[in-house]
């Protein structure tokens, strides 16, 4: 088989192919690339000598079963049989589910995590979306310290492990997301500056130089990350990408790197002939991340949004440190401007910044789906000192309440693992970095960050610590007890309700209208015939909510967290403390 690598500053390169090294020649018609002949098969062990260097590995690996600093394994990806003809499923009447696989059971592989997709598929989700499974050193980590961007974590069970889980999610009725992560690698195991610019000092990120979009050499960057992604796609039949960070890849062509991604995976599902979605996690506020390239936009298909969440999370927790100050001044008004806008900040100023930020989204243009909206995700419970969850502190009526927010909300919702039924196991931060230096400067980093803030030491879970990724598993005994139970059954209801009602998938956000009450800490929104309305106070609320669109009746009760009566003559909702219902019109 032939092998081929770039490598455009090397003088030399060696192939070491099954015990075999055979020398490298140039190739007369890429600059910059290396290609070599060697007998290998599937599960042959190859890597690469620059210079007469130690044993790299392929930048291109499809498998690294020895981890990040092994030498790669040649992958036959015809090999696996898939059992299901898959068409595929459209982002745009989605309902996502973040699962981390080395948590998701205890076991922590693709295997293990499959045989727990009937749950998912009963819940009522469509979409689950992984976070990284890109090798990375040691065996359990979050997965953001990815290496080998075209190869999958051994632990979690290699690229056929992948497939499996990938083909068991279709064969229940579920599309597969995947995080990537484009915007840094490693640091550990990170072997690409051996080969070529990879990187650039020309930008400055929080992980040091960038990821070269721009500079010299920054087609062939470009090029490898496309490639990377598209294979993805092709190869494990996934459905679609969410795109970390994309604030933090620094590109100033006049064509970049997102345009150009959207546009290869666009035209590979035409060639596949089933749909495919890009989500981002953006920074940035801005409407055109998922503007349509026709349109002057960069022409993703959906993009985080974590004003919403922040506007939630300070109404339920009355939290107000760090990025929650703006929305805690008054979060009822900002819940209501962002299920309206979709951005708090669109333009406004932002303290925590020290600056305005953001940009006006037209919702005239902007389909509410492009949004995604949740209450908890890896990052919002992870990044926490204990990475508590919404439940450690939240009633059960309060946890009902955001579920009713986010699954009856314009944007497309999203769940992390274990929020459906009110997970007590928290989700923390842990590591298993094999470098001893790297390992011990990321302990004292996380005790340094949340000693700063009035944490003590010895309360900060220590990232290497094997108990701390224990202590992140869920508890699959929880669901079938209360209160788990009575809130997964919620959650089911809920799903349900999005699934067969119209007014629920309506992309207009100019449509929906939003009453509010900050002293009482009630809010309702109107999207079509229905109606949603929480209380998050702690004592009874009489809601003045007037009629129905008709003007007949008050309404009546689709789905109430505690038992209520439609509103009378009158108008006035009486809903019990920390509940919510769903009305529709008569």
């Amino acid at each position: 088989m032939q092998f081929e690598v770039w490598a455009p500053e090397a003088d030399s390169v060696v192939l070491e192919a099954a015990d075999v090294r055979s020398p490298m020649e140039r190739d007369a018609e890429r600059e910059g690339w290396w290609t070599a002949e060697a007998e290998a098969g599937d599960g042959d062990r190859y890597g690469f000598r620059v210079d007469d260097g130690p044993l790299l590995p392929d930048p291109r690996s499809r498998r690294q079963p020895d981890g990040p600093d092994g030498p790669s394994a040649v992958v036959d990806q015809e090999a696996y049989a898939w059992h299901n003809e898959w068409a595929g499923r459209r982002l745009n009447r989605a309902v996502l589910y973040e699962l981390h696989v080395g948590t998701y059971t205890p076991e922590g592989t693709f295997d293990a995590a499959a045989a727990r997709l009937g749950h998912l598929a009963e819940l009522g989700v469509t979409h689950v979306s992984l976070m990284p499974v890109c090798p990375f050193p040691g065996v359990n980590g979050w997965g953001y310290e990815g290496v080998s961007l075209w190869a999958v974590h051994e632990p979690y069970g290699g690229p056929e492990g992948l497939k499996r889980f990938v083909d068991t999610a279709h064969e229940l009725g579920l599309g597969v997301v995947l995080d990537v992560v484009h915007n840094h690698l490693g640091p550990s195991g990170n072997y690409l500056p051996a080969f070529g610019p990879y990187f650039t000092d020309t930008h400055h990120t929080p992980w040091g130089a960038a990821v070269n979009l721009d500079a010299p050499g920054s087609d062939e960057v470009r090029a490898f990350l496309l490639g990377s992604a598209l294979a993805w796609l092709r190869d494990y039949r996934l459905d679609g990408l969410r795109l970390d960070a994309v604030h933090a890849l620094a590109d100033t062509r006049a064509l970049t790197f997102l345009e150009e991604l959207s546009a290869a995976v666009d035209a590979l599902a035409v060639e596949l002939g089933r749909p495919l979605g890009l989500i981002a996690e953006s920074d940035l506020c801005d409407p055109r991340t998922t503007t349509p390239r026709t349109a002057g936009g960069l022409g993703l298909h959906a993009q985080w949004n974590d004003d919403f969440h922040h506007a939630l999370h300070t109404a339920l927790t009355g939290e107000s440190q760090g990025y929650y100050a703006d929305f805690a001044r008054a979060p009822l008004a900002a819940l209501a401007k962002t299920v309206t806008s979709a951005f708090f900040h669109n333009g406004t100023w932002s303290s925590f910044r020290g600056r305005s930020h953001g940009r006006p989204v037209d919702v005239t243009r902007s389909p509410a789906h492009r949004f995604v909206g949740y209450a908890q995700t890896h990052d919002q419970i992870g990044n926490r000192a204990l990475g508590d969850r919404l439940a450690a502190s939240l009633s059960p009526g309060l946890q009902a309440c955001a579920a009713a927010l986010v699954l009856t909300g314009p944007f497309t919702p999203m769940l992390f693992m274990g929020e459906e039924w009110g997970a007590r196991t928290p989700w923390q931060f842990f590591t298993d970095h094999t470098d001893p230096e790297l390992a011990e400067a990321v302990r004292n980093g996380r005790r340094r960050e949340f000693g700063e803030h009035g944490w003590a030491e010895e309360e900060i879970p220590d990232p290497q610590d094997p108990a701390t990724r224990d202590r992140s598993c869920l508890d699959w005994a929880e669901p079938e007890r209360e209160p788990h139970a009575r809130l997964l059954a919620w959650y089911r209801e809920l799903i349900a309700l999005r699934r067969t009602l119209p007014d629920l998938h309506d992309p207009d956000l100019a449509a929906v209208k939003t009453a509010f009450d900050e002293d009482a800490r009630w809010f309702a929104y109107r999207r079509g015939d229905l109606r949603v309305v929480v209380n998050l106070a702690d004592k009874p609320a009489a809601i003045p909510l007037g009629l129905g669109r008709h003007r007949r009746s008050g309404g009546r009760v689709l789905a109430a967290w505690e038992p209520v009566e439609a509103p009378g003559p009158d108008g006035v909702l009486h809903l019990p403390p920390e509940s919510c219902v769903v009305l529709a019109d008569d």
